[in-house]
């Protein structure tokens, strides 16, 4: 009998585990501050991950995203930059913009779903990046969003 009722408590600690996990990436979400940008002649309200502990978790554990929805990733500096898919569940196109703004890289990510960490494949800038702008797989082509292309931030 002890030995049962372990068992069925166990697999309540592991339920109320996976729940406490869940509403805590759901809170996660709306952390992020949104904000307005113009790119490509598009207005569009973005999430906006300007923090370290932000700019790590990022669009992690999301299933989906609208069709305009996005996330900038604001620096303090402009440096290369590195993007990786770790629990990333959708496939992400991402646009790197320089100091002024300016597009200067873009690049299809592929989900990292059931791929281990040390076979994730990592996605650098081309140039110098001071923000990042992710949005669903082939915004940027189906948009008409160009190298050269301005970001602004309102």
């Amino acid at each position: 009998m002890a030995l049962l009722w372990r068992c069925f408590a166990n697999k309540n600690f592991f339920a109320v585990g996976i729940l406490s996990l869940f509403l805590s990436f759901s809170a996660h979400a709306k952390e992020f501050e949104k904000k307005k940008i113009n790119l490509g002649g598009k207005t569009l309200v973005v999430e906006v991950a300007s923090t370290p502990d932000q700019h790590e978790r990022g669009l992690m554990f999301r299933d989906k995203m609208g069709p305009d929805e996005g996330m900038l990733f604001i620096f303090k500096n402009e440096e290369t930059r590195f993007f990786w898919m770790k629990n990333t569940l959708i496939d992400l196109a991402i646009g790197y913009f320089d100091k002024n703004g300016t597009l200067i890289d873009v690049q299809e990510m592929v989900s990292g779903k059931g791929i281990p960490d040390a076979e994730l494949p990592s996605y650098p800038s081309a140039k110098p990046a001071k923000y990042a702008l992710e949005m669903n797989k082939g915004w940027f082509d189906k948009n008409k969003v160009k190298l050269g292309s301005k970001l602004k931030i309102q």
